[in-house]
């Protein structure tokens, strides 16, 4: 036997004993080899991959490790749409899902009872029995390609023991809490934004162009369910969930079939209480009927199953003491009072502090320093203080009152009668509003200088290398390769992202310039409108008006803020940097060049902001508000007085599935 011939079949062997070695550990929990017997096999079978290259199998373990990094993910068609389901929130509306469904069908079915699991939903396809691609669900039809990063996650199975010609299940990525913990630590302690929840954080792991830096980020799999199967047939959920327990997925734990709304309301209860102890985060529990034939039988809603439902629930709640509260200066001046608190966790992450918005809160609610209060997190991110506990006064507690002057530079703060906020009345040297400033125009959304994040911009300015935005264009590798944490490579890869940054078009530079009630979209329009920001320059209340959804308050305020001295410095600087300030229109002959959308209520797939992308990738234009120029209006679940305007003006309405199938034939 040749040398090479050698190599294969010892590569074989060590593929199948490394297969069968995670399996155990990962999924059994009943490992048979010690760490270190397995980290010898899998070096050496690195070693001969790397010495024999042609030889590796594509699904090799060695593939956990991460390949080659990505330039950008291509886009999967589902075959089998990942579609949603829908929501209910009470004990009374699962009854009345139960009561429906037995209706339909005659008698009391079988439903499987399991947890939802906050992550990311993915595809998985096997065909002959080997992974062949991994998909994200994106909207439902259209997904990314992340089958290399996948590949990463040890509980999913490079291949499976039944060769059949094709299956496809669909699963939940999520971060174990331990994970999520340890990743937040190495974020702080590069200096970095940590990450809001382990399902963020799940997520961003799982769209790295690079596959090495999701291997480092512990991602884990529960597979739920299988989409599609050539070569066995199933007769429920439940067998089918055994099958894959056999073919060596990690499946959907505590899961049970159950009939009777008592006995499936006992079940949600007793998920609920394990929600704390379990080593992931689950937002609520699925309810679907067992049986493949009665779910045919029961059919599909416009865009969700009639089989099934997810209860969802409450925000988790917890109790936590305000230890004081401090003053945040944003980049409009705007005082900020946050509360710092004695570290809880709730809703999978610890939080040590919750924003108290203005005066007004604090007083309705009466916040006090020391007071006992009841957290929770609105949306499952944001920290929020709903109540206090005032039966816990002692009688120490501090009420509190706005400081007179701004803590960043000691000038005098006003408020005005006619909103809630606080400002500092010094905009042009206060310290805490440049640095915000500095830091809204590099974010990713504005500038997108790749780098540039709250901590690095404090140690340019702590080291007098910036004192205000435009000297970002100044900057020099050999300025900055000598502070802290930055080095040469880091810093010639600042430079470079602040000089790609100048081509970043006249949208993102007015967005970037941090104008009061101007955001992205009204950045967007006003850059297609006046083409150079010198028209902007020229521009009465009356021009911008005129524009679709601009008030005479934003249109004011834009007027001020052109015709202020320190803007016409400011801009000059930026040209004489490089800065690109004209807008390139796009010559964009997509699906809907030319036609206008509104979109009203809530999507059931689709958030509003991804569904404006999608229809301005396609050459379309969204607007807030309804009127005869209205082609479209994509309407969801509790949509308002757009809808009824629409059907008034005959305006055609569509829903999400009509709009992702106009998308996907390529009609209108």
């Amino acid at each position: 036997m040749s040398e090479k011939e050698t190599a294969a079949k010892r590569m074989a062997e060590l593929c199948e004993k490394l297969n069968r070695a995670a399996k155990l550990y990962y999924i059994d929990d009943s490992p048979e080899i010690s760490d270190y017997e397995y980290d010898m096999m899998f070096r050496e079978l690195l070693e001969l991959e790397s010495e024999f290259p042609e030889l590796a199998d594509e699904n090799s373990p060695a593939k956990r490790v991460g390949g080659k990094a990505l330039e950008k993910f291509s886009k999967v068609t589902h075959t089998v749409r990942m579609g949603s389901l829908s929501d209910v929130f009470s004990f009374e509306e699962t009854e009345d899902f139960i009561f429906k469904t037995r209706e339909a069908l005659g008698h009391d079915p079988k439903f499987s009872v399991e947890p939802k699991i906050d992550g990311l939903s993915v595809s998985l396809e096997y065909r002959d029995g080997k992974l062949t691609v991994g998909s994200t669900r994106g909207d439902g039809i259209t997904g990314e390609d992340v089958t290399e990063n996948l590949k990463t996650i040890k509980t999913i199975p490079l291949t499976l023991p039944d060769a059949l010609p094709l299956i496809e299940v669909r699963g939940e990525v999520y971060m174990p809490r331990k994970s999520f913990a340890k990743l937040n630590e190495e974020c702080e302690e590069a200096g970095i934004k940590s990450f809001a929840n382990p399902r963020n954080a799940a997520a961003g792991s799982l769209r790295q162009l690079d596959s090495k830096i999701t291997a480092k980020r512990s991602l884990d799999i529960l597979v739920f369910n299988i989409q599609r199967c050539e070569g066995k047939t199933f007769s429920s959920h439940s067998e089918s969930l055994e099958y894959l327990r056999t073919q060596g997925f990690h499946v959907i734990p505590e899961q049970k079939t159950l009939s009777g709304a008592e006995k499936i309301i006992t079940r949600i209860q007793e998920i609920g209480k394990l929600r704390g102890a379990l080593p992931y985060d689950i937002d609520g529990v699925v309810i679907k009927a067992d049986s493949l034939a009665e779910r045919i039988e029961l059919g599909e809603n416009t865009s969700t199953p009639k089989w099934a439902v997810a209860y969802k629930f409450p925000p988790e709640q917890a109790k936590t003491k305000v230890e004081d509260i401090v003053i945040q200066v944003g980049r409009t001046g705007v005082l900020t009072p946050k509360a710092l608190l004695s570290p809880v966790r709730v809703a999978g992450s610890t939080v040590s502090a919750a924003t108290l918005h203005n005066i007004d809160f604090i007083r309705e609610k009466d916040i006090r320093i020391g007071d006992t209060v009841i957290l929770q997190k609105a949306g499952d991110i944001i920290p929020e203080i709903v109540s206090v506990c005032k039966e816990n006064r002692c009688g120490t507690e501090v009420p509190y009152e706005m400081p007179a002057v701004c803590p960043s530079c000691g000038e005098t703060v006003f408020r005005s009668a006619d909103e809630a906020a606080t400002r500092c009345t010094n905009n042009t040297s206060c310290p805490a509003q440049i640095e915000r400033s500095i830091e809204h125009f590099a974010s990713r959304n504005a500038m997108n200088i790749e780098g540039m994040g709250p901590a690095i911009v404090r140690l340019l300015i702590s080291n007098g290398l910036i004192s205000k935005t435009s000297d970002i264009y100044k900057l020099r590798a050999e300025d900055i390769e000598n502070l802290e944490r930055m080095g040469k490579k880091s810093s010639q890869k600042l430079v470079a992202a602040i000089e790609n940054s100048k081509s970043r078009g006249l949208d993102k530079l007015i967005f970037a310039l941090g104008i009061r009630n101007v955001g992205e979209k009204a950045a967007k329009s006003l850059a297609e409108k006046f083409c150079d920001i010198e028209n902007l320059f020229k521009a009465s209340a009356e021009d911008i008006v005129a524009i679709d959804d601009f008030g005479q308050v934003t249109a004011e305020d834009i007027v001020s803020f052109f015709s202020h001295p320190q803007t016409r410095v400011f801009v000059d600087e930026l040209k004489a940097n490089g800065v690109v300030t004209e807008y390139k229109q796009e010559k964009n002959g997509g699906l809907f060049s030319g036609l206008t959308f509104v979109l009203t209520g809530t999507l059931p797939t689709l958030s509003r902001d991804e569904a404006s992308s999608m229809i301005e990738s396609l050459g379309g234009k969204c607007t807030g508000s309804v009127s005869k120029k209205t082609n479209f209006v994509l309407a969801g679940d509790k949509a308002g007085s757009k809808l009824a305007k629409a059907e008034s003006l005959g305006i055609k309405i569509i829903d999400e599935e009509k709009f992702l199938s106009m998308i996907k034939e390529q009609k209108i």
